[in-house]
């Protein structure tokens, strides 16, 4: 790409990966512009701003690089598209994500928006990930790093954008990032990548959680009904979950396999490869398509959640509904998580999309229960 006269903003959050991704497009000849995007805004436990102490990283590195610098904030536009949705499907029992909601409605809408408003020719993140064009078309390709591949987050944005948004680290290792910022001495070189659900941070999820949705009691019951201990509210639990249930005893470990929000009861086996932790289908209302015109194959790879490997699949297209049938029984199958799609293409693992699960297959542990 000829970098000669073109601008891009760059989407600085004050850490590591958008710092050595604004290092790498001046590298290339690009007219960077730092751009500080301020979602939330909250004191800490110890009446810190965390927004604050992250400008003032991107401030340090941005003069350190000798490049212009601004802040935007969508704090009103963050709490209604992504927060007060998140707390909707909590209450109803779900286990959204934010990130996803955040990318779409945030990131690659109106912070694209602005960046093009000051003029930018492109818009470029610290996100591992590639953008490739074939036959013509702009498609979100898997990075290069395995391990950090961050496409599962933004299989709802717009195909659309593509062709103005740049991923500098598309092509290299989350090792070298650090090796990079090391060698320029950035301020934020050993700051820790950032984990959880931006909102909450390092504070205690349910503490958090408790002062927007109201929780009761319950009961913990293994699948036969048999009650095993006290939860604080069916919500705070996820399937698969086996750490903060609070249950002991001899034998293997406690995990969520079920729950039932209405009864306000979480059911619970013990060991990690239970079978009622396995499914081998589940069913989505609709699927967001990167690049709806893109030839599709019935069979394709997928993944349930970010850090998982990719698996095969069959996607069925029932009208109103899509129906997913797994090559291998999946574990932890959670409704409210999404299920993103993909396929090769030209050497390429392409992104094609997904969407939210709404209804899981029977569990091994039900069809072993058939007569």
């Amino acid at each position: 790409m000829n970098a000669k006269g073109k601008t891009v903003v760059v989407g600085m959050s004050g850490g590591v990966d958008s710092s050595v991704a604004a290092i790498l497009l001046k590298k290339q000849g690009f007219n960077v512009i730092g751009l500080f995007m301020k979602n939330w805004e909250e004191l800490d436990e110890n009446g810190v701003c965390t927004s604050e102490k992250d400008f003032k990283d991107v401030v340090s590195v941005c003069e350190q690089l000798d490049i212009p610098y601004y802040s935007v904030e969508f704090v009103e536009e963050y709490r209604n598209q992504v927060f007060s949705k998140f707390l909707e499907k909590y209450k109803a029992g779900l286990t959204p994500n934010p990130d996803i909601l955040c990318n779409r409605e945030i990131k690659f809408k109106v912070f694209f928006e602005r960046a093009m408003e000051l003029g930018a020719d492109y818009l470029a993140t610290g996100h591992y990930c590639k953008i490739e064009k074939i036959d013509d078309q702009f498609l979100l390709v898997k990075g290069d790093d395995p391990n950090k591949d961050q496409s599962y987050f933004l299989h709802e944005i717009g195909g659309d954008v593509l062709n103005r948004v740049l991923f500098p680290l598309a092509e290299i290792h989350k090792s070298e990032v650090r090796k990079i910022a090391e060698e320029y001495n950035l301020i934020n070189k050993s700051k820790k990548d950032s984990t959880g659900i931006c909102f909450i941070g390092e504070r205690n999820f349910k503490n958090f959680l408790s002062q927007y949705i109201s929780f009761q009691d319950g009961e913990f019951q293994n699948l036969d009904g048999t009650v095993v201990g006290q939860h604080s509210g069916a919500s705070f639990y996820t399937i698969g979950q086996r750490k903060g249930l609070g249950l002991g005893g001899p034998g293997e470990p406690w995990y969520v396999v079920e729950k039932n929000t209405k009864k306000n009861i979480v059911y619970v086996e013990r060991g990690e490869n239970h079978p009622a932790l396995f499914a081998g289908e589940l069913w989505l209302d609709k699927v967001h398509w990167i690049n709806p015109h893109i030839k599709r194959e019935e069979n394709l790879y997928c993944k349930i959640r970010y850090r998982q490997q990719d698996q095969e699949c069959r996607l069925i297209d029932l009208g109103d509904c899509f129906h997913v049938i797994f090559k291998e029984p999946q574990r932890a199958i959670t409704i409210g998580q999404s299920i993103v799609f993909y396929q090769d293409r030209e050497g390429h693992r392409v992104c094609l999309g997904g969407g939210e699960i709404t209804k899981r297959g029977p569990s091994l542990y039900d069809q072993e229960a058939l007569p």
